[in-house]
């Protein structure tokens, strides 16, 4: 982990504003049958691809963020709490005809009561695309790794992730993905991708029904997409590894669980920075899964820092 700090990854995908209103319930409302909940207090962070961003970053690696927001008061958040990491925005294009997306979630006594999406889905216009891969190209020689974040708000599309595949080949650069089903096409040739179980099942036509379901979707995807390697989070039950030289299964290390908000955004920011710093994929899935275990017991979009990850090694290690 020390050698995170030497790392620079490019981080492309859906910029999000995760909104959380925390509060409590004492009563259900006599207008309709559901609760009131009493106001507390309001957070901001950062979610989606600038999520990703965050997890980097907090654990001491470098970053760049490149994709889309709107003009609106969500972006100016987006740009502030990126200015508290210290991370320069030069990478985001803001569009007027879109606003950013914000999830809102109202949280009373450590539950989600519900969540509030504002967003635009539109795919990208030609000019917004031309200048996001101009950005790429600028940016993409300069790191040591690419990180796509597809959410299916609009900003992931045949020609920005033809661009991708384009300028990893020609700068010999790993691109890792979290993918959306509907786009896994896209993603031929990819390093590495990195669906949870339902992504992988319906991705690779595979039943829940069927037994060794995941292992059966898992080498699917390898061979029909030709990815370099597959890994499926599952939950509760870990996750497992797929490549051309078998599969390794990972058992969870959570405790206990409160909120899976942003944990797949753990996962593949550890095992990127792991990969690019000189761990092998095997060892950068076991910290990728410590990491995870960690944020997934707490509640809200949450960062694990690079602290709280030596202490879950040590944990480990003493156990």
């Amino acid at each position: 982990m020390e050698k995170f700090s030497q790392a620079r990854v490019l981080v492309l995908g859906d910029v999000m504003l995760d909104r959380f209103i925390w509060g409590s319930v004492g009563r259900i409302s006599p207008e309709a049958p559901v609760p009131v909940v009493q106001v507390e207090s309001e957070t901001h962070m950062l979610g989606g691809a600038a999520n990703v961003l965050h997890n980097i970053i907090a654990l001491g690696g470098n970053a760049v963020l490149c994709g889309v927001v709107g003009t609106d008061h969500a972006s100016e958040q987006v740009c502030e709490l990126l200015g508290g990491l210290e991370s320069e925005t030069t990478g985001l294009l803001k569009c007027n005809k879109r606003p950013t997306t914000v999830k809102t979630r109202v949280v009373a006594h450590s539950q989600q009561v519900v969540r509030v999406d504002r967003e635009n889905r539109r795919p990208l216009d030609d000019l917004e695309v031309a200048n996001l891969c101009r950005i790429l190209e600028d940016v993409l020689p300069k790191v040591d790794a690419v990180i796509v974040s597809d959410y299916a708000k609009g900003v992931i599309n045949p020609k920005v992730v033809s661009c991708v595949a384009k300028l990893t080949k020609e700068h010999d650069k790993p691109w890792v993905v979290d993918p959306k089903v509907p786009n896994i096409s896209l993603y031929k040739g990819a390093t590495l991708v990195t669906p949870n179980h339902v992504e992988a099942l319906q991705a690779a036509g595979v039943s829940q029904d069927l037994p060794n379901c995941v292992q059966t979707a898992g080498l699917k995807l390898l061979s029909d997409y030709g990815f370099e390697s597959v890994l499926v989070t599952q939950g509760e039950k870990g996750m497992t590894l797929f490549s051309p030289q078998g599969e390794i299964h990972i058992p969870t290390a959570a405790k206990r669980v409160f909120d899976v908000t942003g944990a797949g955004d753990t996962v593949i920011s550890t095992l990127t920075l792991g990969m690019v710093s000189g761990l092998n994929l095997a060892d950068a899935a076991v910290l990728a899964n410590l990491a995870a275990g960690v944020v997934v017991g707490e509640v809200g979009t949450s960062a694990v820092t690079a602290g709280r990850l030596l202490q879950a090694l040590q944990h480990k290690a003493d156990a």
